[in-house]
C-alpha cells in the first residue's frame, strides 16, 4: 500500500438473491453505484413523480459511520433525475433495505429498469457532539453575512 491508498473498513452489508453488490466504478471514485431491484418490473416517473426505488440491500455500518446516498449526475444532467431529499442518510443502527427516493425534475417521463445505476453510496465518518447553550458567540470577521455575501465571481 502507497501513502496515496486509502485506508480499508470493513462494512457487512446484505444482498437479496436478485440484488447486486454496491461498487467503485474506477479506482478514484467516492462513491459507489447503488442499482434497482426491480421484481415486479420498471418504474416509470412522470414529470415532478416520486418514487421509492428498492436496491435489495441492508447494511451494518458500525459506530460512528454513515452511508450518504447521492444523486447520480449524468442522470440529473441528461434526465433531470434527483433524490428528493438531497442527500439521504443511512445511520449506524438502521438495519432496513436501502431505498432510493427518487424523483423526476426533467420534462419527459423516466423508466427506471431492473438493476440500472440510480445513485450513489458514499461511507463517511462523523463525529457525535454535545451543544452547550449559551447567551453570545464569539466575534467573526464574516459576522452574520450569509447567502451570497461575499459577491460574484
Amino acid at each position: 500500500m502507497n501513502d496515496k491508498t486509502p485506508t480499508n473498513t470493513d462494512i457487512e452489508i446484505r444482498v437479496t438473491a436478485d440484488g447486486s453488490l454496491p461498487a467503485y466504478a474506477t479506482e478514484g471514485s467516492a462513491g459507489m453505484d447503488l442499482r434497482a431491484l426491480l421484481p415486479d418490473g420498471p418504474v416509470t416517473l412522470a414529470p415532478g413523480e416520486r418514487a421509492l426505488i428498492p436496491t435489495g440491500l441492508r447494511i451494518e455500518l458500525p459506530p460512528g459511520f454513515e452511508a450518504q446516498v447521492r444523486a447520480r449526475s449524468g442522470l440529473a444532467v441528461k434526465h433531470g433525475i434527483g433524490l428528493t431529499n438531497g442527500i439521504g442518510t443511512i445511520d449506524s443502527d438502521y438495519r432496513g433495505e436501502i431505498k432510493v427516493s427518487l424523483i423526476n425534475l426533467g420534462q419527459e417521463p423516466f423508466t427506471v429498469n431492473d438493476g440500472e445505476r440510480i445513485a450513489q453510496m458514499v461511507i463517511a465518518r462523523y463525529e457525535r457532539v454535545r451543544l452547550v447553550k449559551v447567551d453570545s458567540l464569539e466575534e467573526s470577521g464574516r459576522g452574520e453575512g450569509g447567502f451570497g455575501h461575499t459577491g460574484v465571481g
